[in-house]
C-alpha cells in the first residue's frame, strides 16, 4: 500500500513482518511483532498510521517510529481484510471467524458484525463513512450501519465472493465472484445489472476514477471493461494465464492489470498493451498506482515488491500513436478527436 502522499510503500509479509520503503529501494523500517503471516496493511487517511491484519488473529497499528501504537485482539481467526474510515477514526477487519469487527483508534472493539456463515473476505466503507459493505465466501454482499446492524443482505452470487467495492459517488456497489459475475448494486434494493461473460472466477474489480467504467480481472485470462449499463466496452486479451488484481491510473486513462503468467501489463481504454513489466519470478498478486499517478507497484509471490518508474504523458502519446487510425476510421464521431493536440513522438 502507498502513503497517502505517495512517497511510502509498505508490504505485508508471511515473514510475519510489515516493511516501509522509500523511492530508492531503501527499507525504511521493519514492523516486526505479528506471530504469523501478514496478510492485509493499510495506511490511515493521513498517512500517519499502519494497520496489519494477520494469520495471528490480530491487527496492529504503528507509527513510522517503528513503534506499536496498539494491538486489537478479539478475532478467532486469521484477519483477511483491514480498511480504514475515510475519517480515519474507525478501523474495520474482516476475519475468518466469519465476522466484521469495528474497533475506534483509543478504545478497543466497538461493534462486532456477526450475520455472515463464512468467512469475510473484503471489507470497505462508503465514502461517506456511513456504510460498511462485506462481502463472504457464504455468496453475499452485505451492508451494514456503524451501529453494526444489517441494512441489506445481496444473496444472488452462486458462489463465493471475492472482492466488493464502492462507486466514487457512493451510490453504486460492485462485487466479484467465484460464479463468474460481477454485479452492479444499487444502496436500497437489488442488483441492477448483472455482467456474466467472464468465463472463470472474477478476482478484482476497480471503478475508474469518474465511476462511469468498472474493470473487472478474471481467471479466464482477460480484464473486461463495463459500463454501468452492464455492457462490454472492451476485453484486454494478451495475458497467457489468470489476471489477479486490475487498477485505474488517478486520471483514469491507464489500467494496470497483474497476472499469473509473470507480468503486469499497461493498456490504454482502446483494450491495446501500451506496455508489458517483466521481472517478477513468479505469479504476481496485486498491482497498484501511486496517488500521483507517476509509479507503481507490483506484488509477486517471489516475495518481491517492484516499483515501476512511467511519465503518464509519455504513456498517452504511446497510446494515441496506437489508437489513431482506429479512432480515425471507427470510433464514434464524439470520440474521434480524443487525440488530437497529443504529439506523436515521431
Amino acid at each position: 500500500a502507498f502513503s497517502p502522499d505517495g512517497n511510502t510503500i509498505a508490504t505485508a509479509s508471511a515473514d510475519n513482518t510489515v516493511k516501509l520503503w522509500n523511492f530508492q529501494e531503501q527499507e525504511i523500517k521493519t514492523l516486526s511483532g505479528h506471530k504469523s503471516g501478514v496478510i492485509s496493511v493499510a495506511f490511515s487517511p493521513d498517512g500517519k498510521t499502519i494497520a496489519s491484519a494477520s494469520g495471528d488473529t490480530t491487527v496492529k497499528l504503528w507509527n513510522f517510529q517503528e513503534q506499536e501504537i496498539k494491538t486489537f485482539s478479539g478475532h478467532k481467526s486469521e484477519v483477511l481484510s483491514v480498511a480504514f474510515s475515510p475519517d480515519g477514526n474507525t478501523i474495520a477487519t474482516a476475519s475468518a471467524d466469519n465476522t466484521v469487527k469495528l474497533w475506534n483508534l483509543e478504545r478497543p472493539e466497538i461493534k462486532t458484525l456477526t450475520d455472515h456463515v463464512d468467512w469475510v473476505i473484503s471489507v470497505a466503507f462508503s465514502p461517506d463513512g456511513n456504510t460498511i459493505a462485506t462481502a463472504s465466501w457464504d455468496n453475499t454482499v452485505k451492508l451494514w450501519n456503524l451501529q453494526g446492524q444489517v441494512i441489506k443482505t445481496h444473496s444472488e452470487h452462486g458462489s463465493g465472493v471475492r472482492s466488493v467495492a464502492f462507486s466514487p459517488d457512493g451510490n453504486t456497489i460492485a462485487s466479484a465472484s467465484y460464479d463468474n459475475t460481477v454485479k452492479l448494486w444499487n444502496l436500497q434494493e437489488q442488483v441492477i445489472k448483472t455482467h456474466s461473460e467472464h468465463g472463470s472466477g472474477v478476482n478484482s474489480i476497480a471503478f475508474s476514477p469518474d465511476g462511469n467504467t468498472i474493470a473487472s480481472a478474471s481467471d479466464d485470462n482477460t480484464v473486461k471493461l463495463w459500463n454501468l449499463q452492464g455492457q462490454v466496452i472492451k476485453t484486454l486479451t494478451g495475458h497467457d494465464k489468470g489476471v489477479n488484481s486490475v487498477a485505474f491510473s488517478p486520471d483514469g486513462n491507464t489500467i494496470a492489470s497483474a497476472s499469473e503468467d509473470k507480468t503486469v501489463k499497461l493498456w490504454n481504454l482502446q483494450g491495446q498493451v501500451i506496455e508489458t513489466l517483466t521481472g517478477h519470478d513468479k505469479p504476481v498478486n496485486s498491482v497498484a498506482f501511486s496517488p500521483d499517478g507517476k509509479t507503481i507497484a507490483s506484488a509477486s509471490y517471489d516475495k518481491t515488491v517492484k516499483l515501476w518508474n512511467f511519465n503518464l504523458d509519455d504513456l498517452l502519446v504511446r497510446g494515441c500513436n496506437w489508437a489513431r487510425d482506429y479512432l480515425k476510421y471507427n470510433a464514434p464521431e464524439e470520440d474521434r478527436r480524443l487525440c488530437e493536440g497529443i504529439s506523436s513522438g515521431e
